[in-house]
């Protein structure tokens, strides 16, 4: 399928494809999904219940066996049968295992799928194909404290050294309080893998044996919020009662975990929610949820649910003296999408959420009548030795996005490369250096 017409295939078949009558099977669940409990306490059961009430189920409910963290979502037809959609969260890794098992029909993962699993799960097909891999929600893991710690900022280096144990007091990061108390979640959890890949690993550090370690969320920020000591990570609609503090990666600015900082994957612990389905599934229902995940009803429950929806929206942004003047005078004068294209690893092509993306932004600017010169592309890359190359690497993504955009009747106004400037991540590991390979758009 061409990314023309995958553009196609989303903007008009959101409503086609979740709309149509699934089959009832006779016996068991409709559809099993297994893997992240950050999805699966509350966002997953939400979009089951959602795609529920558009197949005209009624009666919709949710029952709790004795298992924890596992929910049985249940719809009736007209006719009284009854429908079941079973949703067990305990961790992203046991959603890989559950597929391979098949044991689940769909896997919910809070992190990008590991080389290893794609290996094991190959007799299903190619996990990262486009297909496959949806990413239905952007999250940001929130360093949260209790409300009455005086800190309010830190930098990945100083998480890394805290998280290992190697910083023991909170005097030591100029702060009051005495030792440092550490929470995590469990080895299951795809928010704990995202925090060691983001954090720990980077710098060759591991978890402390002397953090308190929980498969619940909810737990382990209420567990922070009523400790003075306490310092944990957790995701965005788990901060709760807790107190988050601002996050710098690198030469990043500070950021705290905003809805906008994330929307845009800038914030340095932002990351990607997944589903992950077989593509030659034969469960229509897995597809279905799939689908009707990525449609603007889909992602109107993600907001709804505390994770940051991919509906794009125009914001104003404030220039700074930290910006390049050109930069600057376009923050002035245009408003930014709350979207970056990136690109896949080691490639010039748009990674599988840019391709998602594309669909949103053409209807955006298609919606919003400004197909004739009123949109600006610009280019940022990692840091080079050679400035000139890292300019004109960054205008060429530019130039990549700005083919498919003209491809499907957008008429730029201007595409602009701005080099290594404004890194959103440290250029010192791979991770950051594909952060900052980013595409912003600007609209006038």
């Amino acid at each position: 399928m061409t990314l023309r017409v995958l553009c196609v295939f989303l903007l008009s078949g959101w409503l086609s494809i979740y709309a149509a009558v699934l089959p009832i099977p006779e016996n068991g669940p409709a559809l099993r999904i297994q893997g992240s409990n950050t999805i699966g306490a509350e966002l997953g059961p939400a979009l089951v219940e959602g795609l529920l009430q558009e197949q005209g189920l009624l009666k919709i409910h949710r029952e709790t066996p004795d298992t924890a963290n596992e929910q049985r979502i249940v719809g009736q037809t007209a006719q009284g049968q009854r429908v079941v959609i079973e949703v067990a969260a305990h961790g992203s890794r046991t959603g890989f295992t559950a597929l391979k098992n098949t044991s689940a029909d769909l896997a919910a993962s809070s992190r990008e799928i590991k080389d290893s699993e794609l290996l094991a799960l190959q007799t299903l097909g190619d996990l990262k194909s486009p297909a496959a891999e949806q990413v239905i929600a952007i999250d940001g893991l929130a360093i949260i404290l209790n409300p009455a710690n005086p800190l309010q900022q830190l930098d990945t280096e100083q998480l890394a050294r805290i998280f290992a144990g190697e910083v023991k007091t909170w005097e030591d990061l100029g702060g009051r309080g005495g030792a440092i108390h550490l929470y995590a979640r469990d080895d299951q959890s795809g928010t704990y893998d995202t925090f060691k890949e983001l954090v720990l690993s980077r710098r060759g550090k591991s978890l402390s044996s002397a953090a308190k370690r929980f498969e619940s969320s909810e737990q382990l920020s209420d567990a922070v919020s009523a400790d003075p000591q306490g310092i944990g990570f957790i995701g965005l609609p788990y901060v709760r009662q807790a107190k988050a503090v601002a996050i710098t990666d690198g030469a990043s600015q500070a950021m705290l975990p905003l809805n906008s900082l994330i929307a845009t994957e800038d914030y340095p612990l932002s990351r990607r929610l997944f589903f992950y389905l077989p593509p030659d599934t034969r469960n229509p229902w897995a597809q279905a949820l799939a689908t009707f995940a990525q449609s603007p009803q889909g992602q109107a429950i993600v907001a709804a649910s505390g994770f940051v929806s991919q509906t794009v929206q125009a914001m104003s942004v404030a220039p700074n003296a930290l910006m390049p003047e050109g930069y600057q005078s376009l923050s002035r004068h245009a408003q930014r999408l709350t979207v970056n294209f990136r690109f896949a690893e080691g490639s010039a092509g748009l990674d599988n959420k840019a391709r998602q993306d594309l669909a949103r932004v053409l209807d955006y600017i298609k919606r919003n009548g400004k197909t004739e010169r009123a949109v600006t592309l610009v280019g940022f890359g990692d840091l080079k030795d050679d400035p000139a190359r890292a300019d004109l690497l960054s205008k060429l993504r530019a130039m990549a996005v700005r083919r498919e955009l003209v491809r499907n009747g957008v008429v730029m106004r201007e595409v602009r490369g701005f080099g290594a400037l404004m890194p959103v991540a440290t250029n010192n590991a791979d991770e950051g250096r594909i952060k900052n390979r980013r595409v912003e758009v600007w609209v006038y």
